[in-house]
C-alpha cells in the first residue's frame, strides 16, 4: 500500500464516522491519527458529547472487534484483564479472557476506576500484552485502547489519571460542544432516523488496517525537521513554568505521530506544520506544570504554546522526494 490509498482508506473511514457522530474532522482526524501510529487515545470532555459513540463508529469503521469497558470504583483488575477458572472437566485450570482481548477496546470514564485497576492497563498499553498469574498472553492485532473521561472537576469519585498512565496514550483530546449548526444537523439526523443510536458502516478490514499501521514508516522526515522536534521537547525541560517536561518516549511518540499525520494528508514527506498539528495532542497531557503554574490556572495547553513559540521553525528544504 502507498500514501495515495492509505489517503484514500482515511477519508472513507472519516466520511464513515463523520455520518455518525457530529464531531469537528480535525478531531476525528486525530483519532485515526492516533490508530494508525499504534498508539492509544484519551478523550476528555463532559458527558454527552458523543466519545463513546465516536470510539465505537471507529471499531465499526475499521472493521476491528470492539470491546467496552465501564470504569467503576469497584472494577478490579482482573475484570480487565481475566483470569482462571476451574475447569471441573479435566481438573485443570483455564484462561478466561477478559474485556481488554480485542482490537479497539474503550476504557469508558477511566478516571472512576481506583489506580490500581487504572495500571492494569499499564502493561497492555506499553507492550501489547498482560501478564496474569505469571503467564502472559498476547492481545490481538491491531490493539488500540480509546479511553474517555469527564473533568475531575465534574464530580466526586474520580480519580486523577497518574503521569505515567497518561504518558501511555499517544494523543489527548476534547471533542467539545458542536456549533449552533452542527446541532441542528444532530436533530435533522436523529429525525430521519427510527432508531435512537445510528451505527457506522465496516469500511476496512483488520489486514488492511494492519497494512495503513505500515505505511507511516515509509514518510520522509528531515534531520532539520527531527532537530526542530528535539529542540520542543527539550524547550519543555528548561520552561521556568514546567515543573516536569516530556520524556524521550514522548519525543518518539511525536515523531511517530507526525509521520502519521502526513501520511494521513496524502504526503510521504514531513513538515513542520505536522509537529504543530499534532503538538497540543501529543504534548500537553506530558507536561507538569508548577505549582505557581497550577495556582495561575495556566494550561498545559497554553505551556505547550509558549514552548513551541520560544522555538525556532526550520525550512524544510526539499518539498518531495528527490
Amino acid at each position: 500500500m502507498d500514501i495515495a490509498e492509505l489517503h484514500d482508506r482515511s477519508e472513507r473511514v472519516l466520511d464513515e464516522v463523520a455520518k455518525v457522530v457530529v464531531v469537528d474532522r480535525t478531531t476525528l482526524q486525530t483519532v485515526l491519527t492516533g490508530a494508525l501510529s499504534r498508539g492509544h487515545v484519551l478523550l476528555e470532555d463532559v458527558p454527552g458529547t458523543g466519545k463513546t459513540l465516536t470510539a465505537r463508529s471507529f471499531a465499526t469503521a475499521l472493521g476491528l472487534s470492539f470491546s467496552r469497558i465501564q470504569f467503576t470504583p469497584d472494577l478490579l483488575p482482573a475484570d480487565v484483564t481475566g483470569t482462571y477458572v476451574f475447569d471441573e472437566a479435566d481438573r485443570s485450570f483455564e484462561f478466561s479472557e477478559g474485556p481488554i482481548f480485542a482490537n479497539v477496546v474503550l476504557a469508558d470514564e477511566i478516571n472512576r476506576a481506583s489506580p490500581k485497576t487504572q495500571a492494569a492497563l499499564l502493561e497492555a498499553m506499553g507492550e501489547g500484552q498482560v501478564t496474569v498469574d505469571g503467564v502472559t498472553h498476547s492481545l490481538p492485532e491491531p490493539f488500540v485502547v480509546i479511553a474517555t473521561q469527564n473533568p475531575v472537576e465534574q464530580g466526586e469519585g474520580t480519580f486523577p489519571l497518574p503521569e505515567a498512565q497518561k504518558d501511555r496514550f499517544l494523543v489527548k483530546g476534547s471533542l467539545g460542544y458542536p456549533e449552533a449548526e452542527g446541532e441542528l444537523e444532530l436533530l435533522d439526523r436523529r429525525d430521519a432516523r427510527d432508531v435512537p443510536t445510528p451505527s457506522a458502516q465496516q469500511v476496512l478490514t483488520p489486514e488492511q488496517v494492519r497494512e495503513m499501521q505500515r505505511v507511516p514508516e515509509t514518510v520522509r522526515v528531515d534531520d532539520e525537521l527531527k532537530q526542530y522536534m528535539v529542540d520542543v521537547v527539550r524547550a519543555t525541560r528548561g520552561h521556568e513554568r514546567i515543573a516536569v517536561g516530556v520524556s524521550p518516549r514522548g519525543l518518539q511518540r511525536l515523531f511517530e505521530c507526525v509521520r502519521a499525520t502526513a501520511a494521513v494528508h496524502g504526503r510521504s514527506f514531513a513538515l513542520p506544520d505536522d509537529v504543530k498539528t499534532v503538538a497540543h495532542e501529543v504534548l500537553a497531557h506530558r507536561v507538569v506544570p508548577t505549582a505557581e503554574a497550577t495556582v495561575d490556572d495556566v494550561s498545559r495547553t497554553e505551556l505547550v504554546d509558549e514552548v513551541v513559540a520560544s522555538v525556532t521553525v526550520p525550512t524544510v528544504t526539499r518539498a518531495a522526494p528527490p
